[in-house]
């Protein structure tokens, strides 16, 4: 059988866009010093199979203990292995966002976990905050955190721009809190990524452990994520948000006046919806033709909008004058 088609974000067959707003990357990016620390890491050895310096580092970032960080190739190479190990586990169900990240249901699929409409009845929820494609907080959470296996997807918490996280600093101890800083970082093509376990799952770590390959970071990605628990990383990503609402001001500006209906966001990305009339299947491959990308929800679940990352005024110049000479 066929494999279903997976769709992203980002570079396709035709190469790179010139104006790519389809990825949620963080348009200040590269970060100057992780950039420079993945340019610097030494490729000609293998990483320490343990990884005890990274899980140290990250562990402190997190003021957890090291135990409690489970590193993974990628976001989606973690959302693939838990979603093994809850079903190795004897899980069968799985509560999925209306709109979500297309892997967390390939993963179900991929393992046999079958859909339950309320968080209360299954045994692995996902949970992004904020949530992509909308940029809004998760909504249905179970009530009980630790009755199941909660994980958080904090892909753009780094990058929000507004408002408060879903859940209290004291409350995520209690479910699996994964973090992808390629996208905060504008390293999206450096893959690794890491998790911190809730404090009542030290079976489900050694669980996961068993089930990684060995070396499941190369050094670049080693690298990376040292960069991250830096200082000087963090004061810049931090800076940059700043610039980020500023060039988020500017493109929702931009396109309402252009007709476009903009859903509210507190991250570095947005949902829209063109004018009545203009017909998504055909404006997107027209932009694509004339060097801009954006993505279609329809695989999010939601038909008829497209996610627009922040890009620069230029970028926003560009897509304004295509729109407007109507191709």
């Amino acid at each position: 059988m066929k494999p279903a088609l997976r769709l992203h974000g980002g570079p396709d067959a035709a190469g790179a866009a010139q104006f790519d707003f389809s990825t949620n990357s963080n348009a200040c990016g590269p970060c100057p010093m992780a950039w420079a620390a993945v340019q610097a890491a030494d490729a000609t050895r293998y990483p320490d199979p343990q990884y005890t310096t990274l899980k140290s580092a990250l562990a402190r970032h997190h003021r957890v203990d090291p135990w409690r960080v489970v590193l993974a190739g990628s976001a989606s190479e973690f959302i693939f292995r838990i979603s093994a190990s809850v079903r190795q586990a004897g899980g069968s169900r799985v509560h999925l966002p209306q709109h979500a990240y297309g892997d967390y249901g390939h993963a179900a699929q991929a393992w046999g976990l079958t859909q339950a409409s309320d968080p209360d009845a299954a045994d692995l929820v996902w949970a992004c905050d904020p949530a992509s494609p909308t940029g809004q907080n998760h909504l249905g959470w179970p009530q009980n955190l630790e009755r199941s296996t909660v994980v958080l997807d904090g892909a753009y918490a780094p990058l929000r721009l507004s408002g408060e996280p879903a859940l209290s600093s004291s409350r995520s101890e209690s479910v699996w809190q994964l973090f992808s800083p390629n996208k905060a970082l504008g390293l999206t093509g450096v893959r690794a990524a890491y998790a911190i376990a809730p404090v009542h799952a030290p079976a489900a770590v050694a669980a996961l452990d068993a089930m990684a390959p060995s070396w499941v970071l190369g050094a670049h990605g080693v690298a990376m994520l040292h960069s991250w628990t830096a200082p000087d990383t963090q004061a810049w990503v931090t800076q940059s948000l700043g610039t980020l609402r500023e060039w988020k001001r500017n493109q929702v500006s931009a396109l309402e006046k252009a007709g476009w209906t903009v859903k509210p966001s507190d991250a570095n990305f947005f949902c829209a919806r063109p004018p009545e009339g203009r017909d998504l299947s055909v404006l997107l491959p027209t932009l694509r033709a004339h060097g801009i990308k954006i993505r279609d929800t329809t695989s999010f679940g939601l038909p008829g909008w497209a996610r627009l990352g922040v890009l620069p005024p230029d970028a926003v110049d560009a897509l304004v004058a295509n729109l407007k000479s109507g191709n």
